[in-house]
């Protein structure tokens, strides 16, 4: 356990059984009132952003979240399949667990899984993947004054806004933590 006041960002936390990561923490000191520490976190699971007030000296359950390396398989269904690359073991994992995580995986990818209290709860993307456009509309010319986009699908079926000039067959790079286009390879 350890008090507000310890906070940091990056730690993980465990608040009703819900894991945590601190975005943001701000200690607050006001003049006359007593002391808050003010938070942003994101829930690991949900990535749904809570913004919480604790007292300085209110306990919190520190999460310690142990990293593997592991390797995307395959999905059948709803379920996705990872290889632990240390004991090569099969792991499963329900697509509510990864989330939107779950757009940017492609088979033979390494990823990290995260594993609190010997339980999987998600896993660890690289910050760019690279995918193949599968379906883009044509561009459409004109639109100059600002910076045109068009709506095109990749690989995964996830859809994304891009530049006009992306056609389909080309290698884009996708930001995983915002699901932006970042370029074109």
């Amino acid at each position: 356990m350890i008090t507000a006041n310890d906070l940091r960002e990056g730690m993980t936390i465990d608040i009703d059984g819900a894991l945590y990561v601190v975005e943001e923490f701000q200690h607050v000191k006001r003049g006359r009132g007593g002391a808050f520490v003010r938070t942003r976190l994101k829930n690991l699971q949900t990535s749904q952003v809570l913004r919480k007030v604790f007292q300085p000296e209110e306990k919190i359950k520190d999460a310690f979240i142990e990293q593997k390396p592991a390797q995307y398989l395959y999905r059948e269904g709803d379920n996705f399949y990872f290889m632990d690359l240390e004991t090569f073991e099969e792991k499963v994992l329900h697509k509510d667990q990864l989330s939107q995580k779950a757009h940017f995986l492609k088979e033979n990818m390494e990823v990290n899984l995260q594993i609190y209290e010997g339980k999987i709860v998600g896993i660890e993307l690289p910050v760019f993947v690279e995918m193949e456009v599968k379906k883009a509309e044509p561009g459409v010319k004109g639109d100059t004054v600002g910076s045109a986009t068009k709506l095109v699908t990749v690989e995964s079926g996830y859809k994304l806004q891009v530049p006009i000039f992306i056609k389909e067959g080309d290698i884009i790079r996708i930001d995983t933590r915002s699901g932006e286009y970042v370029g074109k390879k």
